[in-house]
């Protein structure tokens, strides 16, 4: 039987849907550099204007991500984080105020290890919404989904530049929002998109009964403002975690006011990348 209330992620995208808002939704890899520095930028985040959240888990084989987020997930794991680790951050930062929609970034292998059912019911305790797992395809997704609609977790697809049948097939099944991807290849800091990216939306658009967000090089306003018409949400995570490695320095200083200094100078990059047009 399915968890029958309505997941955080659906009351946000209605809500900004009424206000004519895009979503901004950043990642960031948790333990990086340590999960008390993760639950203060969650709250730098949320004080920025960040809709809902991705965190990330560290992984040693991060195929989806490139050399940015790879380095800050070496970091993290050489402080031994775990999925179990990461799953924390969010009660920790309810404790402390957080309101916003939690959602987890993993690659599959540490959701088998730690078993399905489990992992599940642990999100559901731990307050998420939803699950991203950029390595569990299509064909091979059904058990996964299952449970996770049964716990009320949103299963999140990435859906990238392919087919058109393809594309229509990830797309309809998706829920809570459609990952899309603006570029071919790895995460990372990019100057343009896919060239084919207004068409792909559009197919995206068309097949989704959910909202649809753009990730994989978003970087700056002007990038997400000229996609703020295209999609209902915009997905930024090099460039943040990026900002984070620069302001390593300050976030690991024992001195309180230089590590205030670090989540500072964090929150007003995000809040400089919040797309400032509004739809229609």
């Amino acid at each position: 039987m399915s968890d029958n209330r309505q997941n955080l992620i659906d009351a946000v995208f209605a809500e900004l849907k009424a206000k004519g808002e895009t979503a901004l939704i950043p990642f960031m890899t948790m333990g990086d550099p340590d999960l008390a520095a993760s639950v203060e930028l969650v709250k730098a985040a949320e004080a920025a204007g960040a809709s809902m959240i991705e965190l990330g888990v560290p992984y040693s084989d991060p195929l989806a991500d490139g050399p940015v987020i790879q380095r800050a997930s070496e970091r993290a794991l050489r402080n031994r984080i775990s999925l179990l680790d990461c799953m924390k951050v969010a009660p920790e930062a309810r404790k402390q105020g957080v309101k916003l929609p939690f959602i987890l970034f993993t690659y599959f292998n540490p959701v088998l290890q730690l078993g399905l059912e489990t992992f599940f019911e642990l999100m559901k305790q731990h307050d998420f919404s939803g699950a991203i797992i950029p390595d569990l395809p299509l064909e091979e997704d059904g058990e996964v989904r299952d449970i996770a609609e049964r716990t009320g977790i949103h299963l999140i697809p990435l859906v990238a530049p392919t087919s058109e049948a393809r594309v229509e097939r990830i797309a309809s099944r998706a829920r809570g929002f459609v990952y899309c991807v603006s570029s071919l290849g790895v995460t990372g800091v990019r100057s343009s998109f896919h060239e084919g990216l207004d068409a792909f939306l559009a197919t995206v658009r068309r097949a989704a009964s959910v909202p649809i967000c753009v990730g994989f090089g978003v970087s700056s306003r002007e990038q997400a403002e000229s996609l703020a018409d295209k999609c209902d949400g915009v997905i930024v995570g090099s460039a943040i975690v990026r900002k984070v490695e620069e302001s390593l320095p300050l976030l690991q200083d024992e001195d309180e006011a230089r590590r205030s200094e670090g989540l500072a100078a964090v929150q007003a990059f995000i809040a400089d990348l919040k797309p400032r047009a509004v739809r229609a």
